[in-house]
């Protein structure tokens, strides 16, 4: 299982070359990232006025993890997680660089922007499912959890505080400078995993059997393990709930607290900055707290902080809640993220991260719709309170599940005896 009380805080000592690579990777992809995510919109936004075409773009990039993401885990666990890293960011710096081209050119049409964005998208289900089978390869399960921080935190900077405005002061250049800028990351980031070794060689992978059968062995998998499929129907309730809330949270801000768009951004940073905060603390939460706590307590803390949202009418106390959130998003994403690193076997990995992936991301998607039907007949807090009962609800029947015994087992199942008794 993952580190709990009983381990002391010891020296930390270097994750090594090829996990600094690997950081230095994400840390350069996801500053890109940041800047796409604003950027496209702001494109689109200059090519027409039509609400539902703007929305287009970052429907765009979402659709290829309902589509893709079960083969993209299979393919993850056929091939050597690097190097195909290196080939689909290749890719995807060819796709944003051809729009960047496009846009500079003045050339541009919405047609090439949600081309170049569902590729962006495509590339990130082989991409972000290969990112989480490289950590375990890299270095120790005593330093898994500081490793998924460290990668965590600079997402968290890069994606939420970073890249965003950057995005708009080059896109204010150019409009073609952000997506040039993307591209170049694309690169960077390519040769970095290029020139990366694994700390271990590989386990025997069994023989292909077809991808349609290697998809079902990780959903067998999953449905196996108990604890671990309560994870995935819990990580799948939790971002419904949090699309809900995030799809009307704009207007929410204006008219519940009386805040513009600078203070849609700065609650927005809020949780960013909590997120930080979280990956920060998580090892030491860990080395006093069992995993099993941390999972329980974060939920009841979600719950609590979707009501303070429904009842808040002050700004302070909205940042408040969103710098908790922030925080306990970031704890229970690095407990979560460790324990499937650890209990899924390594010829799985990349196919049981897939499920998860499916499940975030089609629970944003289903939540962006629920929580404009809801808004739209109950109010603006009408998303809270539902989040707030689901949350209540899932607790109850995931806490006999998330127990210290159940975890334990299901991770000593997963892991070699070496790897075992090393957490």
């Amino acid at each position: 299982m993952l580190p709990s009380g009983a381990m002391a805080v010891r020296k930390r000592s270097p994750l090594g070359r090829n996990y600094q690579r690997l950081w230095m990777a994400n840390a350069v992809s996801v500053a890109g990232d940041g800047v796409t995510v604003t950027a496209g919109p702001l494109l689109a936004a200059s090519i027409t006025h039509d609400p539902l075409l703007v929305a287009g773009a970052l429907f765009a990039q979402q659709l290829p993890w309902l589509i893709f993401a079960l083969f993209s885990g299979a393919l993850v666990d056929r091939l050597e997680p690097a190097r195909l890293m290196v080939i689909v960011d290749l890719l995807r710096a060819a796709a944003i660089g051809g729009l960047a081209a496009s846009v500079l050119a003045g050339t541009a049409h919405l047609a090439a922007l949600y081309g170049a964005l569902f590729i962006l998208g495509l590339g990130a289900t082989v991409s972000n499912t290969a990112a989480l089978s490289l950590p375990p390869l890299l270095v120790g399960p005593a330093d898994l959890i500081r490793a998924n921080a460290g990668l965590q935190g600079v997402q968290l900077v890069g994606v939420d505080l970073v890249g965003p405005p950057l995005g708009a002061y080059l896109f204010v250049l150019a409009a073609g400078l952000p997506f040039a800028f993307d591209a170049a990351t694309f690169v960077v980031g390519a040769a970095l995993i290029a020139s990366i070794r694994r700390r271990r060689p590989p386990d025997p992978v069994p023989d292909h059997t077809g991808l349609r059968r290697e998809i079902v062995e990780g959903i067998r998998w999953l449905l196996a393990h108990p604890g671990m499929r309560m994870l995935a129907v819990t990580l799948c309730v939790m971002n419904i709930m949090l699309g809900s809330t995030l799809a009307i949270l704009v207007l929410y801000v204006r008219a519940r607290l009386g805040l513009g768009a600078i203070g849609y951004g700065t609650l927005l940073a809020c949780s960013a900055a909590g997120g930080v905060i979280g990956t920060v603390i998580v090892q030491r939460l860990l080395a006093r707290f069992d995993a099993s706590l941390l999972l329980r307590a974060g939920l009841i803390i979600e719950c609590a902080n979707y009501v303070s949202l429904a009842l808040a009418r002050r700004p302070w106390v909205a940042a408040v809640t969103l710098v908790v959130w922030g925080v306990h998003n970031g704890v229970w994403n690095m407990v979560t993220v460790t324990l499937r690193q650890t209990v899924v076997p390594e010829q799985l990995r990349g196919r049981v991260n897939s499920v998860y992936y499916t499940f975030a991301i089609g629970g944003l998607a289903l939540g962006d719709v629920a929580g404009g039907l809801l808004a739209r007949g109950l109010g603006l807090t009408a998303p809270f309170w539902v989040a707030a009962v689901a949350i209540a609800v899932l607790a109850m029947l995931a806490w006999r599940l998330f127990s210290s015994d159940r975890l334990a087992a299901e991770a000593g199942a997963g892991m070699s005896p070496v790897q075992s008794g090393s957490l």
